[in-house]
């Protein structure tokens, strides 16, 4: 649906919440000012309801993560049936049936499905804790401690996963708390350095927060044969990119190469906190036996609830209506932003539904309008100029023709 607005952006209720939270979250954490934010209160499909009752239309997925859509009618009927059972689990010590059955459908849908063999799975919350796993898993199985990672990558904010991080803004007020263990490559570079002691090649297949960036062809083949010539693990982070958000189930499919590890988590559940790090079964049994006490673990691996809605997005996702879907909002997508034109445009660039136009200034004027516009917009890209799109996979020629039509409005202005 077309965004309704019924008052000004922020109205009364949500300039109230923001001051109450003001008073007692890290003024750190939620951005505010006269612009910014409003307060989501409900959501359904591509549409979101706000505190004041606006209704916004999402160009986000909120950070990727509803790719069917907000409120998933068989996402949400997962999550009441299991919740109207058991809540929470004892992951590592009693787990339920469903942790095992997730780990098997992500075997399935990477490297069995690759040809590769059974996959492994380390489950845990999120995104960067299945960096860190994987990191983990590659000084594990190598012995080496070194880390290669590239410029303007983004794999989470915790210590281990800041090891692969590159945007200065997140690294900079800690980089003396971390190990010098990481060399760092230009992304899309092929002069590569020698292997020393690299155990971990840890690169996204499309970079998403470093600005909606493709690897140029040949170059994560290169990374390939780079480790295995070097006796290092290539873990590819998909966080942002696994399940069909770049058009195929996994960006690498893309290049058709197979990583040692790849991580995912965000669309995976369609709303719960969980992610993974899946590997290669003789890679993920480098990992010691358990003689009773998990080397890596956490309160709330393998949730029942989050693992019940996992499986049941995966098997949505599945689905050839599904893959129809996908394909159609595609291929929507790049013939819309390919009318759009302004002189501030530097580039649009991007794959199936995730796309960055890159703008010649910061975009935060921007998103401002479009949020006043009913328009839910976020910015990627070291210097915040370029205008991310990924809506949900349900969005209708309708909804995105106003989008691009209001953003190239905007523009003109």
């Amino acid at each position: 649906m077309i965004p309704e607005l019924k008052t000004e952006i922020p109205g009364p209720r949500s300039r109230e919440l923001a001051a109450r939270l003001r008073e007692h979250e890290s003024r750190n954490v939620t951005y505010q000012d006269e612009t910014w934010p409003v307060f989501w209160e409900e959501a359904e499909g591509t549409n979101v309801w706000d505190a004041d009752g606006n209704r916004f239309l999402d160009f986000t997925s909120a950070f990727g993560v509803a790719g069917l859509g907000h409120r998933n009618v068989e996402v949400v009927a997962a999550m009441h049936h299991q919740s109207g059972r058991l809540l929470h689990g004892m992951g590592d010590v009693h787990p339920t049936a469903l942790k095992g059955e997730l780990c098997a459908k992500l075997s399935k849908l990477t490297y069995e499905r690759w040809g590769h063999g059974k996959g492994k799975v380390v489950l845990s919350n999120s995104g960067f804790e299945a960096v860190e796993t994987a990191l983990k898993t590659a000084r594990l199985a190598t012995g080496k401690p070194g880390v290669m990672a590239f410029s303007e990558g983004y794999h989470g904010l915790g210590y281990g996963s800041l090891l692969g991080t590159d945007l200065a803004k997140f690294r900079g007020p800690f980089v003396d708390q971390l190990a010098e263990v990481t060399t760092r490559v230009p992304y899309g570079s092929f002069d590569l350095p020698t292997g020393g002691d690299i155990g971990a090649v840890l690169v996204e297949p499309v970079q998403g927060r470093g600005g909606k960036i493709l690897p140029p062809p040949g170059f994560l083949a290169a990374l390939r044969e780079w480790c295995d010539e070097h006796g290092a693990l290539l873990i590819f982070d998909e966080i942002y990119t696994g399940f069909h958000r770049t058009g195929k189930w996994f960006a690498c499919e893309w290049d058709e190469v197979v990583p040692d590890l790849i991580c995912v988590g965000k669309a995976l559940s369609g709303g719960f906190p969980i992610s993974a790090c899946v590997g290669k079964a003789e890679v993920m049994d480098r990992w010691p036996e358990s003689t009773g006490e998990a080397l890596h673990t956490s309160t709330f691996l393998g949730n029942p609830v989050g693992c019940a809605m996992a499986l049941t997005s995966l098997e949505i996702l599945e689905r050839p209506e599904t893959l129809a879907l996908v394909a159609q909002a595609g291929l929507r997508l790049e013939k819309a932003l390919a009318g759009l034109c302004h002189e501030s445009i530097v580039e649009v660039r991007g794959r199936g539904s995730m796309w960055g136009v890159e703008l010649d200034q910061n975009a935060g004027p921007l998103l401002a309008a479009l949020l006043a516009k009913g328009l839910l917009f976020l910015a990627d890209g070291p210097g915040g100029n370029v205008l991310s799109f990924t809506p949900p996979f349900t969005i209708s020629e309708e909804e995105l023709s106003f989008g691009i039509e209001t953003v190239q409005g905007l523009l003109a202005d």
